[in-house]
């Protein structure tokens, strides 16, 4: 058996070879939902990269000319690098739309004040913010959404080929587009809930026009809580539904973002 040797020149090949599916990788793994979270390690995150760099290396065509230290490179490298936090953040504005529809209805319900911290981000979340994040997440990783990303990231590859890929303004107006769009949605799925509390507060005002001797103060808060509280029970189905066609409608724009036809979420 004769004894593997290595070169300078198949050292470079493999260097290049990895390098470039690794930046887009780079961006998407580290905006994607689960992967790109606070809460997972820096080492979890750079293996990942790196196993999906190997694993999809063999897949992807680099031209020949592309050199890393050039300047070409270096502009390839940072569209490489957006072109794959374009593909992650497209489905992760999803979930920062489900926090946004929790905390209104959590303000208006009087529980603006029960806040969380989000191991995920750092940050302070209103409960029912958190809530509908844990059903967005559990619906994302049901539907096998994570591994439909993943699908979309390794034919983006073949659609936009290392080197002819365009971060042009169509490709940001698309993604600023669809982060309004998504904000929009995610106050739909609070909008029931809201109309609901709005129509209590109204009610409680004309209470305490009728008796004003009323301790509106002191029982308000328990109705308005109990009222909220009793149409997310009743709305759960409508909620879940409209998380679940959000998170539908996130992968099926992340695909045709890169030109890849929508997976079948169901």
């Amino acid at each position: 058996m004769q004894p593997v040797t290595l070169n300078a020149a198949d050292l470079s090949l493999w260097v290049n070879r990895m390098w470039w599916p690794a930046l887009r990788i780079s961006g998407f793994v580290l905006t994607a939902p689960t992967t790109g979270e606070a809460v997972v390690p820096g080492r979890v995150k750079t293996v990942l990269i790196l196993a999906l760099a190997f694993l999809l290396a063999p897949l992807v065509e680099v031209p020949p000319s592309l050199s890393i230290f050039s300047a070409p490179g270096v502009v390839t490298a940072v569209l490489e690098l957006l072109l794959g936090v374009a593909i992650g953040m497209v489905v992760q504005m999803t979930f920062e739309a489900l926090v946004f529809a929790g905390q209104s209805i959590s303000l208006t319900m009087g529980l603006g004040f029960a806040t969380l911290v989000d191991p995920q981000r750092g940050a302070q979340v209103p409960v029912i913010g958190q809530m509908f994040m844990i059903f967005g997440t559990l619906t994302y990783l049901s539907i096998n959404g994570h591994l439909m990303l993943l699908g979309a990231l390794a034919q983006s590859f073949h659609t936009l080929p290392i080197g002819a890929a365009n971060v042009d303004q169509g490709l940001l107006t698309a993604v600023v587009v669809w982060g309004a769009h998504v904000f929009d949605t995610g106050l739909l799925i609070a909008l029931p809930a809201l109309i609901a509390l709005v129509i209590v507060n109204l009610a409680l005002g004309v209470v305490t026009r009728a008796a004003p001797q009323l301790n509106i103060f002191g029982i308000g808060f328990t109705i308005t809580l109990l009222c909220g509280f009793l149409v997310l029970l009743v709305g759960l189905g409508g909620i879940m539904s409209g998380i679940s066609n959000l998170i539908d409608s996130a992968l099926t724009a992340a695909s045709q973002l890169v030109g890849v036809p929508a997976p079948g979420v169901r």
